[in-house]
């Protein structure tokens, strides 16, 4: 392993790919813990506490993907769930207009930058809104709990209303989603990595040393009383953990291995011989993509309802899209069902594959070039990925499950298993197979000992 490490470090271009990639990643975490002006945070998190109510709540997952943020009131605390929402929204657009289609494909450059230019400025929009709910939150909080907003901002009213604390809320929460939108697509360009998903695995670790004192404190170590986490149930969350993250390994990484053949071509005066290859179709093409859009597709009216109060529909809303409830469970696995399906559609293109085949003379056996061919790499994905995703699926519910049977406080059992493992050993897969590229690329044979590919 150090030897490894050694390895990865004397490529002075991965070297600086990977310190730029943690320098950004370590500005996230402070701005983490930087509040917004005019919020007490220490009476914000006594607030927290009591909004969350032990159970599984929806407070408890933002906090989470959010690295502690959301529970502080600090200017990250929207994290990047604006920005996934919005390109949510966008990529499901452009599945369903044409004209986006068309223009992509004709100008592909052009399309991307426009696509991200929308993107942007929906992040802008959907940052705005969510800021504007969380500030009037924050003032009922304070009417009930005094102490929470200083009264230097708070007292400053137009028609009612504390016009100057809504307007920094607002100001600096979009700012921070805006600077980590910069931020994630500033490491994906010249960094290590998808920059979205490492700041929210970041976020996801950080939680781990409050998690770990949690399970201390409940396991009730210096008295023999009975805690509130025994230890039967703390195996059987390692044992989760263990099969989580084994079990994500093996859907990421699975493949389904299409054979080929190449017809024998006459190459001048030479008759070149055919040879044999495969096309590796992924069980899961969409890896932890589809996780992390229903999440925070789930996370964008319920969190407007929880911040509207319960007297209202969307705060009825909220209660049954709460993790751990039936009805947000169904939506949960029919959400990475469908983002699983319409992921892998936008990647993997059979008829680009089928073409290619035929251009250098590659059939699959059985199986006649062209069309045919598309029809079966289509038929073939679409059974791989039903697999996949039902294996996701049930990866990303089973925690949820044996926490609520078992009675496992909701901050550890969502931490140990389901979405934030997912996300966490899902953005390590990746990560490790970026910086394995690099190291094949300077004739390295790699840092994973088994399974991995080898220079020629």
């Amino acid at each position: 392993m150090i030897e490894a490490i050694r390895r990865i470090f004397s490529i002075p271009e991965l070297r600086a790919k990977i310190f730029f990639t943690l320098i950004l990643l370590a500005v996230c975490r402070v701005g983490a813990y930087v509040p917004v002006p005019g919020i007490n945070a220490d009476a914000v998190i006594e607030l927290f506490k009591f909004a969350t109510g032990g159970g599984q709540n929806l407070f408890q997952l933002m906090d989470i993907f959010s690295g502690g943020a959301f529970a502080k009131m600090t200017l990250l605390a929207l994290g990047v769930m604006p920005y996934i929402q919005a390109s949510i929204v966008l990529q499901l657009l452009m599945a369903v207009v044409p004209s986006l289609q068309r223009e992509i494909k004709e100008s592909p450059d052009q399309g991307r930058r426009k696509f991200s230019r929308w993107t942007r400025l929906t992040t802008l929009v959907l940052a705005l809104v969510q800021a504007g709910f969380f500030a009037r939150f924050a003032v009922r909080m304070n009417l009930s709990t005094p102490g929470i907003i200083f009264p230097e901002l708070f007292d400053v009213q137009l028609f009612g209303a504390p016009w100057l604390f809504y307007l920094a809320v607002m100001v600096s929460m979009t700012a921070g989603t805006l600077f980590l939108m910069w931020v994630g697509e500033q490491i994906t360009e010249k960094g290590v990595g998808n920059g979205m998903s490492l700041i929210i695995a970041v976020g996801i670790l950080a939680s781990l040393p409050s998690t770990v004192g949690a399970i201390i404190k409940q396991l009730n170590l210096e008295s023999q009383d009975p805690g509130q986490l025994t230890f039967p149930a703390l195996i059987v969350l390692c044992a989760l953990f263990v099969l989580i993250t084994v079990g994500t390994i093996l859907v990421i990484q699975g493949q389904r291995k299409i054979p080929l053949q190449y017809a024998r071509r006459v190459v001048g005066r030479q008759e070149v011989q055919g040879g044999t290859s495969h096309i590796p179709l992924k069980v899961n093409h969409a890896g932890v993509i589809p996780v992390i859009f229903a999440s925070s597709l789930l996370m964008l009216p319920s969190t407007i309802g929880q911040f509207l109060g319960k007297g209202t529909w969307l705060g009825q809303l909220s209660l049954y899209l709460s993790p751990g409830a039936l009805v947000y469970t169904i939506f949960y696995v029919l959400l990475i069902l469908f983002f699983t399906y319409f992921w892998t559609a936008t990647q993997f293109k059979p008829e680009q594959i089928a073409s290619d085949m035929k251009k250098n003379g590659a059939f699959i056996p059985g199986i006649r070039q062209g069309r045919p061919t598309q029809d079966f790499l289509e038929s073939t994905m679409s059974r791989i990925t039903l697999a996949g995703a039902i294996f996701l699926a049930l990866i990303a519910i089973l925690p949820s499950l044996v926490g609520t049977l078992m009675g496992v406080d909701a901050n550890i059992s969502q931490f140990f298993g389901g979405t934030s493992l997912l996300i966490l050993v899902g953005v390590i897969l990746d990560t490790t197979k970026q910086i394995e590229s690099h190291l094949l690329m300077k004739r390295y044979e790699g840092f994973m000992t088994k399974g991995r590919l080898r220079g020629r």
